[in-house]
């Protein structure tokens, strides 16, 4: 691809910060030829943030010169430093400025741009980069800016801009850019423009020829992890493991136990995630060492045995039947994700112990982007166009205040809101504009809690930005893990704060004290949630919540796992049958008996996502890394997966010399009309089923806040 940007330069030196001599900057426009070009872009963009921000990012002389290798210059818009000398007449300094360019980036590197967008400063000095050419030898390219796609976007941008600038379209002293063709123009429009500038059309294509940086994505680039004494990294992760089995579940544990964390070594081993596992131990055990309160888990990560046995989590993945392939899929490679919770006073603590670890110029957290929401987009663009707030604030209410409402869906669902549309043709350009504007990024911020961390140094993968005083990668999440680098989330959870400060209290009188040694089977609490008394308790203070807790009288750990998977759009609609079913255990009816070693934790009810992927695995002979990849397309709706996926879990898989990779449920005795009940029952609630291993984490933090609410109310 052709990857490149356009920077400010410093009239000085990027360091030096003084009103009067250092608010006037010069565009210039830097492309990528090579990977060398990127490094080298990425490290002036990151400096231009981190060194040379004043009012904007800047870059300098100094820093063109160290790093100009693997680029092409282009010398910009009206803003870059030619034009604006040719535009004061000054053609000595152009031509200075131009040699200079050429001198930085070698022959053939730097480019002098030809614009024209009917500007009338532009159209003047063609002439002038033209005669400049000819008496430098350097080469014109034609080019134009492009702020939208199309002409007819030029008003979206007009709105946007009065957005950005907090100014109407109706404002004397808008920003404008006086012209409506800064879009996307066809070849045809640029020859028109350009054909009698010798070289500068066919030099567009000739520059995007020498463009070819490539990005290696899906390969992992994890940190380098000191091991003690040089032990070799998987034998040390072993043997942690191993004294964590034997702490937690004696020293001769059952084989079962033994043989579930073999395999999650060898698969952990095989997938190249030894030095993860080691890097979120290490953060988790500093945090324990200083007293920081870390939650027992959050996501699938609670499913593993080894993070168990390791100290990366606190609660027992057998005793409550997690699954390890729901949090590292053998068959789909991906990068695990360990989400922890800590104590939101303390939580930078653990952040500042990762930075001292592996170095400040390691560690960035990470930017994201504000965007513009149905109703958002609504009010911005009702302000932009000078529509009366009364007006705007009655389209605006006609749109839900619902997760992934847009627009348009509004409009199907909302007959107020299609009538206005029609009647009114100024609310009819503020909706039609709104619906434009509506999902692009309004704003950067900081990500609450995601920090990543690198072998190298960050700026040596990814450009880095300034948000406030916090230094941040300029690529969102989902691109840095698609880079293949290491992204942690540092939570700050109250309610572990609360817990520690509780704990700490009870400590004077009995010093013994510790929330992870409770009692988990107190019946004194399970009767005070029974009767809705959980104010101040995390997860359950709700008065649904309540009333679901009055129905169920839940008396296990296991009940409050289910509330919180079933207390949600979509499954909610379940837990009057659960309720039914768990007081009324002869209701219960399984399709088929296997299923009820599955199901009757939760009274006959599919709950959970690890279910889904354990009927795959004993009806049809799913391994459970495949049985994960098809709940995942299940909860995506993928229908070509679901409907392939359908006949291998009725009629099985065999390959092409006949082996039998999966069983299939005719093989093993069940009916093609029940298998197909069991899948469409799956297939229907595979969307709201929830990760047990998040519920069980989070149950158990509710039950200790219910525990200290129950026995040390004042």
């Amino acid at each position: 691809p052709i990857i490149g940007c356009e920077v400010y330069v410093a009239k000085r030196s990027r360091f030096d910060k003084v009103r009067e001599y250092d608010s006037e900057i010069y565009h210039l426009v830097l492309l990528c030829k090579n990977n060398v070009g990127y490094q080298n872009l990425i490290k002036m963009v990151s400096k231009s943030f981190t060194e040379g921000f004043y009012n904007k990012p800047r870059i300098d002389e100094d820093l063109l010169r160290q790093h100009s290798e693997g680029l092409i210059a282009l010398s910009a818009c009206l803003a870059g430093a030619i034009p604006r000398a040719l535009n004061r007449n000054d053609y000595e300094a152009a031509r200075e400025f131009a040699l200079n360019y050429q001198e930085i980036f070698g022959k053939n590197n730097f480019y002098l741009e030809l614009q024209n967008h009917g500007i009338e400063e532009e159209i003047r000095i063609l002439p002038m980069l033209s005669r400049l050419s000819k008496e430098t030898g350097i080469s014109m390219v034609a080019t134009n800016d492009c702020h939208y796609i199309t002409q007819a976007d030029s008003r979206m941008h007009e709105v946007l801009l009065c957005i950005q600038t907090n100014h109407t379209v109706e404002d004397d002293d808008k920003m404008d850019f006086g012209t409506d063709q800064v879009y996307i123009k066809s070849e045809e429009e640029m020859r028109a423009l350009f054909d009698d500038y010798e070289g500068a059309i066919e030099n567009t294509a000739k520059i995007a020829e020498q463009c070819n940086v490539e990005f290696e994505f899906g390969k992992t680039k994890l940190p380098h992890f000191d091991v003690p004494n040089n032990q070799d990294h998987y034998e040390y992760f072993k043997e942690q493991c191993y004294n964590g089995l034997y702490k937690n579940y004696g020293k001769n544990p059952a084989k079962t136990l033994v043989d579930r964390l073999e395999y999650e070594l060898s698969t952990i081993k095989k997938m190249g995630y030894v030095d993860y596992y080691l890097i979120v131990h290490d953060f988790v055990r500093y945090a324990k060492s200083v007293d920081i309160a870390v939650g027992p888990g959050r996501g699938s990560g609670a499913g593993s045995l080894a993070a168990y046995c390791i100290g990366i989590t606190g609660i027992d993945p057998i005793k409550y039947n997690l699954l390890f392939e729901r949090f590292l899929n053998p068959e789909r490679v991906s990068m695990p994700d360990f989400d922890i919770d800590f104590c939101y006073v303390r939580r930078q603590e653990v952040i500042d112990y990762v930075i001292r670890k592996y170095g400040a110029d390691h560690v960035a957290q990470i930017i994201t982007f504000g965007t513009m929401a149905a109703r958002g987009a609504i009010r911005d663009v009702g302000r932009a166009l000078a529509i009366p707030y009364a007006e705007v604030d009655s389209v605006a209410k006609l749109i839900p205040m619902e997760l992934g409402m847009t627009i348009e869906k509004a409009m199907s669902n909302s007959v107020d809101l299609k009538k206005k549309y029609e009647e009114n043709p100024k609310l009819k350009e503020l909706i039609d504009m709104a619906k434009k504007l509506e999902g692009m990024s309004r704003h950067a911020s900081t990500h609450a809690a995601g920090v990543v961390i690198t072998e190298k140094p960050v700026s040596e993968y990814v450009p880095l930005a300034k948000n406030d005083e916090a230094i941040v990668t300029q690529f969102t999440m989902t691109t840095l893990e698609e880079l293949g680098l290491l992204k942690m989330d540092f939570l700050g959870l109250r309610t572990l704060t609360v817990i520690k400060d509780t704990e700490k209290m009870i400590n004077k009188v009995e010093p013994d004290f510790k929330i992870e040694n409770i009692d988990l089977h107190d019946n004194e609490v399970f009767t005070m949630m029974s009767k809705g008394l959980t104010q101040g308790v995390f997860q359950y203070e709700s008065v649904g919540m309540k009333n679901v807790l009055m129905q169920l009288k839940p008396d296990s750990i296991e009940d409050l796992i289910a509330v919180i998977s079933l207390y949600r759009p979509g499954p909610m609609s379940s837990i009057p049958q659960y309720i039914e079913n768990r007081h009324h255990p002869e209701k219960i009816k399984y399709k088929h008996p296997l299923l009820s070693d599955i199901l009757d934790v939760t009274y006959g009810c599919i709950v959970y996502q690890e279910q889904v992927m354990q009927i795959f695995r004993k009806l049809a002979g799913f391994s459970l890394g495949r049985a994960d990849i098809v709940r995942r397309a299940m909860s995506k709706k993928k229908k070509d997966v679901m409907e392939r996926e359908h006949q291998i879990f009725i009629h099985g898989l065999v390959d092409a010399s006949g082996k039998v990779e999966v069983d299939g449920c005719i093989r093993r005795g069940i009916s093609v009309e029940v298998a197909s009940s069991i899948y469409s029952e799956m297939e229907s609630f595979a969307s709201y089923a929830f990760n047990k291993s998040h519920a069980a984490a989070y149950a158990v933090i509710s039950y200790q806040t219910a525990y200290l609410k129950c026995k040390y109310p004042k």
